[in-house]
């Protein structure tokens, strides 16, 4: 549909379809009681659809500093719609339920992001974020796909320069971690980011902790603290065909 200005309508916009106040107009004609009832749920509608379009718009500004893909996009716009129709979230921080509709978006579209990408896109500080997040998904009772090492590797990879045969290896440690046991209660970024630096110092492109904290968000200490679960069972955790620069044995302990 159009517009009266000429621009397509967006159709998670409420409009302003008429409402009626017959106990508060019953003294009025029913002329009268027609143009009350409009312009009564013409300013509720415009009311919603203002507060809708402000956080439509904090979305696509977020989603544009990490070049989301527009089906993101849509699905974080209807949960945001979704929660400005509960009434739960009013007088909260706009930006921050924006960016909590994102991360729930990119989890749900099969794109999962770390709290610290969209804390980077959106300013807001991660207990805050993490805050919202729950809280939202609690209300709407929406289903969040959990998140496995796998969905974070190719990306922090990628932005570490490292070549596939680690990027493969990274992720067949942290699947044999996993199906070993051996990192029960560990967050899956924190596993992630434990098995590229365990693959990264056996091959020739080796990466420290802190640049591989400074790419996955994850703390020093807490790498530190994973790596030192997947040490002992080093043997086990690469690939078949894996190329060792530097061989098990000599490995970090820590």
């Amino acid at each position: 549909t159009q517009s009266t200005w000429g621009e397509a309508e967006n159709p998670l916009l409420t409009g302003s379809g008429l409402g009626t106040t017959t106990e508060k107009t019953s003294h009025l004609s029913h002329k009268d009681q027609f143009d009350y009832n409009k312009q009564t749920s013409m300013r509720a509608g415009n009311s919603v659809d203002r507060s809708l379009n402000a956080g439509f718009k904090e979305i696509s500004n977020m989603a544009d500093r990490i070049q989301l893909h527009q089906t993101i996009i849509d699905r974080a716009n209807l949960v945001f719609k979704q929660v400005t129709e509960t009434g739960k979230f009013k007088g909260k921080n706009r930006a921050c339920i924006a960016a909590s509709c994102i991360l729930i978006a990119c989890r749900q579209e099969g794109f999962p992001r770390t709290f610290k990408e969209i804390c980077a896109i959106s300013n807001i500080p991660k207990t805050d974020l993490g805050r919202t997040f729950k809280k939202i998904v609690k209300t709407l009772e929406s289903s969040v796909e959990t998140i496995k090492s796998g969905d974070f590797m190719a990306r922090f990879c990628a932005h570490l320069g490292l070549p596939p045969a680690v990027r493969k290896a990274s992720e067949h440690i942290a699947k044999r971690a996993l199906e070993l046991d051996i990192v029960a209660g560990r967050s899956p970024i924190s596993v992630a980011a434990a098995a590229i630096y365990m693959a990264s110092q056996a091959s020739a492109h080796k990466k420290s902790r802190e640049q591989i904290s400074q790419i996955s968000g994850v703390a020093e200490v807490t790498i530190r603290q994973s790596y030192k679960l997947l040490y002992p069972k080093a043997k086990y955790l690469f690939p078949d065909n894996f190329e060792f620069d530097t061989p098990v044995i000599a490995l970090p302990t820590n």
